[in-house]
């Protein structure tokens, strides 16, 4: 009885030891915000968006941030930006969990600051279209948006959260091609009751256990196993290691 007992805690620790260390070597790295508060850390323009002033062309920019605080060193918060050929503003649509802890919709579409800092973190652009393509998916874009099944809810672990959202774009919208980093924690949440589906890029396979468990298989994410809102796996295409914590590692 002791030994089965023991290797049954043996197993579990090779099946967590993958996911936890990395995790635990980022969290002690620090990456997340050095801002004294959130009310003084920097929210102006990362200057990464194209000013419709110079390119009056459509753009369509998805972008990720780490998150505030200790929760920096864990996970990033995503948003999704889009001007429209001709237009003068950016129109920015991100999931807030705040608003829905307050009886509001979590789902929220503003104009403008399309690429600012959250929090003090500089945001990295995931994924970048422009010209005629972008002005095609925009409706298409607005449409899946629209529909999102999840605008009033929101849990910041295993989702739906803000990474749940933009995920849920981009298989919905393959054209993106769009391949979230391992700390885009809650991309995994697929649905409730829902097992399988398109990866977040909108090709390959995605099986996922409420978003606590699962795997993908795809041309763009490459291989991934995800594990308590963890993911670890290797990016064929980008010749990089996914890890939780650090993201995505270049091995080249």
């Amino acid at each position: 009885m002791l030994k089965s007992v023991r290797n049954i805690l043996i197993l579990i620790l090779c099946v967590l030891t993958p996911f936890v260390v990395p995790q635990m070597l980022s969290y002690a790295a620090g990456p997340g915000t050095g801002a004294a508060d959130w009310s003084s850390a920097r929210r102006d323009t990362a200057k990464l968006s194209p000013a419709p002033e110079d390119y009056p062309g459509a753009v369509i920019q998805v972008f990720g941030a780490r998150t505030w605080s200790w929760r920096g060193n864990f996970a990033i918060h995503t948003w999704i930006s889009m001007k429209k050929s001709g237009a003068y503003d950016y129109h920015r649509y991100e999931v807030i969990g705040w608003r829905a802890y307050r009886g509001g919709e979590a789902l929220t579409h503003r104009r403008g600051s399309p690429d600012n800092y959250w929090f003090g973190n500089l945001p990295e652009l995931l994924a970048e279209v422009k010209g005629e393509a972008a002005e095609h998916l925009i409706t298409k874009i607005e449409g899946v948006i629209e529909a999102y099944p999840h605008k009033y809810d929101y849990r910041l672990w295993p989702g739906p959260n803000s990474n749940s959202f933009i995920a849920h774009i981009g298989r919905e919208v393959p054209e993106l091609a769009l391949d979230l980093p391992p700390t885009a924690i809650g991309k995994d949440y697929i649905g409730s009751g829902i097992v399988t589906a398109h990866a977040v890029s909108g090709r390959g396979f995605q099986l996922s256990l409420g978003g606590y468990g699962g795997f993908t298989l795809s041309p763009v994410e490459g291989a991934e196993l995800h594990l308590l809102g963890l993911t670890i796996g290797f990016d064929f295409d980008d010749v990089a290691l996914k890890l939780p914590g650090f993201g995505r590692i270049p091995i080249f």
